[in-house]
């Protein structure tokens, strides 16, 4: 077995199988593993192979009046939510993942905390939820108040920030703008900590508005 015959096989699989481009690669990369690690030999140059290609997918997109249909049927805080995903191009974990201090009402920004690749980034506020970040924000502070007038109001920190900054679990700065209705316990440490609403539970409000609005695309 040599490089006409692993070129014949891939071959094979990508023009009369029609087998995706994923299986492929792994058949590939079961050739490469079995030269390298079994055999102790170089992998021969495949003159003449043929990749599979991967299907184009085309997105899903609505039109703006069935946006604003789904955002209308949205129920707070999901409707809020909702338009800081279609306003400020944010991901869903990003936008659950604001904290109160993120906020900028006076720049108009948002910033987002390890977003993809890791990195900080700004993203604008737009001028749609504008009102409504303020008045959720007071709707978190007068919870916050009543945690901490309980005992509670403890949030999950990043990395070792609980150790340095320990009092930033009971600030208000900290406190997520969309939070979970109740605490629960942080895995490493079994304290009663409060997290951000969870993803399902936007994913489940927005294919409610969809049926609701009579929107048969999928929506996501």
């Amino acid at each position: 077995m040599g490089a006409v015959e692993a070129t014949t096989f891939l071959n094979y699989l990508a023009v009369k199988r029609r087998a995706s481009a994923s299986t492929q690669n792994q058949a590939l990369c079961a050739l490469v593993f079995l030269y390298r690690r079994v055999l102790e030999l170089n992998m021969p140059d495949l003159e003449g192979l043929e990749r599979a290609r991967r299907p184009a997918h085309l997105p899903t997109v609505l039109s703006r009046p069935e946006v604003l249909a789904v955002l209308d049927r949205l129920e707070p805080p999901f409707r809020l939510i909702g338009e800081l995903l279609y306003g400020s191009g944010l991901r869903l974990l990003e936008s659950l993942a604001v904290r109160v201090k993120d906020v900028d009402l006076e720049r108009r920004q948002l910033m987002v905390r390890r977003g993809k690749g890791a990195l900080d980034r700004a993203a604008l506020l737009p001028a749609r939820a504008h009102d409504g970040v303020r008045a959720q924000i007071e709707v978190v502070t007068q919870r916050h108040r009543a945690e901490l007038a309980e005992g509670r109001g403890a949030v999950d920190l990043p990395f070792a920030l609980h150790a340095k900054m320990p009092q930033a679990a009971t600030s208000l700065a900290w406190q997520y703008l969309f939070p979970a209705s109740r605490p629960c316990a942080e895995p490493a440490t079994g304290r009663m900590v409060l997290h951000h609403l969870h993803e399902t539970a936007v994913q489940k409000a927005v294919r409610e508005a969809a049926r609701l609005a009579k929107i048969e695309k999928r929506v996501t």
